[in-house]
């Protein structure tokens, strides 16, 4: 059997190994386009920024070393041009010498990744104007800023490569301006979770032009010009586009497979395209949402591994199924760590599930050993069955701990009241008793069953504030000075039995704290004291980051909210 495997990487490398240890007699060969064959992709930026001192700690394999483990053919700086299904050929372009051949194949894998979205504006093919997406644009990045030693920078876009490399340049002392069309960094997080990396961000001094269209560029000398929409432009020495990736899937097009939604390449759980002994795997392909049962894209390299190993294993005869990807991803950034998995409340609303949602902040681990820090925690289940549909945590450590025992929660298809069951590993440097994940199980377990009511950030501005309700602050009076919701009452939690007889019971109760816990308790308390009460779900805290981040006017509240 001769497989031929277009492209390296996560995908491709992994499914060329994968088939020498299932068939030690298969002839295989891989041709990539580029001049690595299996690299670090994720760890580029942290190469720009010197993190990653050599060159060589990006490089996971080389054809040498492919040739010498596996016995694998590989490629590199060639490129297949032309994919002839009928006849079972690929046509192959060696870059450096200009020669063109046919290959034959019995079985062709396709793993042909994305490719960095490039807008058809002017100017983006300026020398200043970079791209990421291979170790070659890695090493004319960094050629750049070691020889140029740029001072400013602006970044297109606002995903995972793109605040990757705002923090690598900003520890090499540029200055960053970050400038997005969409109002928020980091799609898979909500609006009001992304608010905690948004204030991280600026933070540490990196300016962010959210909401604005970038029109073009223009050289000026020894600097660019970003041209935007309905701003004047921006000066930098350097502009990295990261507007996102687009499958790379022309050659499939070209050879007839049936594509998916934006392009991709379609497959089946078995890896297999619409075309006969033809598998893709990878940023390319269209995968089904484990979540959502839709369609989807996830440009990860977790999933890309795990779908290079089971076309592997179905090229070689075997049964293999892929079963979906949930996206869980984690960034770190600066101090702060930002993780997701599942679905969003975006993406809820978008599919037409009813869901609901806590929001809490637990301690990274027992708060009374030293170095506990506080993690902003969202959890996301379908209000019907109960199932567990996404997670999103930021904050300092204990970060990637917990979101990968959710996601792994979902994809055992846990509700989200045996999140309560789950018995984890405690120890006070490393936990609570009650773990964070069994503590977002507990607030569930109280909402389902009526122990309690919340209310959300966004729905602050509808309360009533003419005396029909009663608004409640149960922090204490430092607190409660330090900055509150004007309008609400200060009675802190330890003396609200002694002042029961001055709130009346005909009214219902709104509560706040500073997280969502002694507010919690007031309610429990004044529910069973005959009262309706209702606590704001993730506190005055997560309100105020939250509001001050969408930089929503006092005079947009009704009820006010005085500045600290």
């Amino acid at each position: 059997m001769k497989v031929v495997i277009v492209g390296g990487v996560a995908g491709g490398a992994s499914a060329a190994a994968r088939i020498r240890r299932l068939d030690e007699h298969a002839q295989i060969v891989m041709i990539e386009r580029s001049g690595y064959v299996s690299y670090a992709n994720c760890g580029l930026p942290y190469y720009v920024g010197g993190v990653i001192k050599e060159q060589e700690e990006l490089t996971l394999q080389t054809p040498e070393s492919f040739w010498d483990r596996f016995r694998i053919d590989v490629r590199v700086r060639q490129e297949v041009t032309v994919i002839n299904p009928a006849e079972k050929t690929v046509t192959v372009h060696a870059l450096d010498s200009g020669k063109v051949y046919t290959e034959t194949y019995d079985k062709l894998l396709l793993a042909p990744g994305a490719k960095p979205t490039v807008p058809a504006l002017s100017g983006v093919s300026s020398e200043r104007v970079f791209t990421l997406r291979t170790v070659e644009d890695t090493l004319r990045i960094r050629r750049f800023v070691e020889d140029q030693k740029p001072k400013t920078a602006v970044l297109a876009g606002g995903g995972f490569i793109g605040l990757e490399m705002a923090e690598n340049l900003v520890e090499m002392g540029v200055s960053v301006t970050i400038v997005q069309r969409p109002k928020q960094l980091l799609a898979p997080l909500d609006a009001d979770m992304a608010s905690f990396v948004h204030a991280e961000i600026r933070r540490h001094g990196v300016v962010l032009r959210l909401g604005e269209t970038v029109t073009g560029f223009r050289q000026d000398g020894d600097s660019v010009l970003t041209l935007l929409e309905e701003s004047e432009p921006l000066h930098s020495d350097m502009v990295l586009l990261a507007i996102g990736v687009t499958p790379d899937t022309h050659l499939a097009k070209d050879a007839g497979l049936r594509l998916g939604i934006r392009g991709s390449i379609a497959v089946n759980e078995r890896m297999e395209t619409s075309m006969p002994d033809i598998y893709a795997v990878g940023d390319a392909v269209e995968v089904t949402h484990f979540v959502t049962g839709q369609k989807a894209l996830i440009s990860l390299a977790g999933p890309a591994n795990k779908q290079g190993r089971i076309a592997a294993d179905n090229i070689c005869g075997g049964n293999s199924r892929f079963h979906g990807s949930q996206g869980s991803s984690v960034l770190k950034l600066f101090g702060l760590t930002a993780a997701s998995t599942g679905i969003n409340e975006k993406a809820a609303q978008t599919a037409g599930v009813a869901y609901d949602k806590v929001v809490l902040f637990p301690a990274s681990h027992a708060a009374y050993y030293p170095g506990a820090q506080s993690m902003a925690m969202k959890v996301l289940y379908e209000k019907e069955s109960l199932r567990l549909l996404g997670a999103q945590i930021v904050g300092g450590d204990g970060v990637d701990k917990r979101i990968d025992v959710l996601a792994t929660a979902i994809r055992a298809k846990m509700t989200a009241l045996e999140l309560t069951e789950l018995d984890l590993s405690y120890a006070p440097p490393y936990s609570s008793a009650k773990d964070p994940v069994n503590m977002a199980g507990f607030m569930i377990e109280d909402l389902e069953s009526g122990k309690v009511r919340q209310f959300h950030w966004n729905e602050v501005e509808d309360l009533p504030c003419d005396g029909n309700a009663t608004l409640l602050d149960v922090r204490t009076e430092w607190e409660y000075q330090r900055g509150h919701l004007d309008g609400f009452r200060n009675i802190p939690l330890d003396d609200l039995r002694e002042h029961l007889d001055e709130l009346d019971r005909s009214k219902p109760v709104y509560v706040n704290c500073q997280t969502g816990l002694r507010s919690y308790l007031a309610c429990r308390l004044l529910t069973q004291y005959g009262f309706s009460c209702s606590h704001l779900s993730g506190g005055y805290s997560f309100y105020q980051v939250v509001t001050k981040e969408q930089q929503t006017a006092q005079s947009a509240y009704p009820c006010g909210m005085e500045k600290l």
